[in-house]
């Protein structure tokens, strides 16, 4: 799908963002890498043991290549571009753009047997019949983006089986990414010397859930009538209002408990924040308790609730 931007017509801003993309690293063999690999423009020390099993090292790698789509949105933003407006009304920007051609070239230099499907270049119909896939939304969050709010994210993520294996979500504006493979991560990518290293990342879990007093994340942006009687219903209170695919990493990191969406999304959307809650011991599931799978006609989501250990207290 071609986008033409009407009030910023920025082909440099792709340009030096694709100058600064990453080099082709070994991940076709995810368990048999280097100590240190390399993104052009920034080191990245991918594996301090070397022995990751492929979800960890997958989603370190997905990571990695969040962070460079990141730098290019920084970039953009730096223009206040105006956006242009998709058939279905939302918002696109250069950066949209930018993030997305970057992710896709990264991908397709290391994994170029996986296929992979991108809010910007999805064409809708039927969905791809494969066992593995990529889904990668370039930039969620862009209204925030486009408001001037940091609440924004860069979302890379494996679908085996319909279900998120190994994921990245990159607030680039926060510096803070979220890994999610076998185990869940956080990480702050500032550092003084350009060096992106994996070893000052921290384990992030759910946290054990209150008898009574959940705390629920909501949508900043998109709070329907329908996920309000739900927080009402039981009577929840402390509601933590966020933007973009980080109401999954909230609950990840043991700051909520809890994260009705009742109103629609898409796979892209969830699917890296999806696979950082499930690596940290959480779960996403329909409002009749299944698990939410991937690779749903024309890649929609239907209601969901993302859990902490709520969920146990919930049965």
């Amino acid at each position: 799908m071609q986008i033409a931007l009407q009030q910023c017509k920025s082909p440099e801003i792709v340009a030096v963002a694709m100058a600064r993309a990453c080099d082709k690293v070994s991940f076709l063999q995810p368990t048999n890498i280097r100590a240190d690999m390399v993104i052009r423009g920034k080191s990245a020390t991918l594996s301090e043991e070397l022995n990751l099993d492929e979800f960890d090292t997958l989603a370190r790698l997905f990571g990695l290549i969040a962070v460079r789509a990141g730098d290019a949105i920084m970039t953009a933003r730096l223009r206040a571009c105006q956006p242009d407006y998709k058939a279905d009304g939302s918002p696109v920007t250069a950066a949209d753009l930018a993030s997305d051609e970057i992710i896709r070239d990264c991908l397709h230099r290391n994994l170029p047997d996986l296929p992979v499907i991108t809010e910007e270049t999805c064409t809708g119909g039927s969905p791809i019949n494969a066992h593995r896939f990529v889904l990668v939304d370039p930039l969620d969050g862009t209204k925030e983006f486009i408001q001037g709010k940091d609440e924004f994210t860069v979302n890379i993520a494996l679908i085996e089986a319909g279900n998120p294996v190994a994921g990245a979500v990159y607030a680039p504006a926060l510096h803070q990414l979220y890994l999610g493979g076998t185990n869940a991560y956080k990480l702050d990518t500032r550092s003084n010397d350009g060096t992106l290293s994996f070893s000052k990342m921290h384990s992030i879990a759910v946290r054990p859930a209150p008898s009574e007093g959940w705390r629920a994340v909501v949508s900043r942006s998109h709070l329907d009538a329908a996920t309000k009687a739900w927080v009402e219903r039981r009577g929840i209170t402390d509601l933590r209002p966020s933007g973009s695919s980080l109401k999954f990493c909230v609950i990840a990191e043991g700051e909520a408990d809890v994260y009705p969406r009742l109103a629609p999304t898409m796979e892209w959307d969830t699917a890296a924040g999806h696979a950082v809650l499930l690596a940290a011991d959480g779960a996403v599931t329909d409002l009749d308790g299944c698990p939410m799978r991937y690779g749903k006609p024309g890649y929609r989501n239907g209601e969901f609730i993302a859990w902490g250990m709520a969920r146990q207290l919930s049965k």
